[in-house]
């Protein structure tokens, strides 16, 4: 029986494999921080360009392979301090939501 790889490397071959066709973004510490409206706007423009399928790639508890942040045609930060890669998704899915609302129209509270 052949077992399952691990580590970094097998699980950026697994990320990259099911970016295939997407717009690759890396969510990593060293990335670019964005307020909610701001990334809203990057989505927007992202739209606009003819992207038609975003995949965001959250690393495990070591964060991801140099080969996924390498790939990823940005790479966003939640800011620089460390957050449990479960919760990223969590913020992730928030920020996301929310970017979505914005350019809808829904009223942000913000403003």
């Amino acid at each position: 029986m052949e077992g399952r790889k691990s580590g970094k490397p097998a699980e950026a071959e697994a990320i990259l494999a099911k970016a295939d066709g997407a717009r690759l973004i890396a969510c990593d510490e060293r990335g670019q921080s964005f307020a909610s409206r701001d990334f809203a706007a990057r989505i927007a423009a992202l739209r606009d360009d003819g992207v038609r399928q975003l995949a965001f790639a959250i690393g495990g508890a070591d964060g991801l392979d140099l080969s996924v942040r390498e790939a990823a045609a940005d790479v966003i930060s939640f800011g620089p301090a460390t957050w449990p890669h479960a919760l990223a998704r969590v913020m992730l899915a928030e920020q996301v939501y929310r970017a979505i609302s914005i350019l809808g129209g829904a009223p942000y509270h913000r403003d």
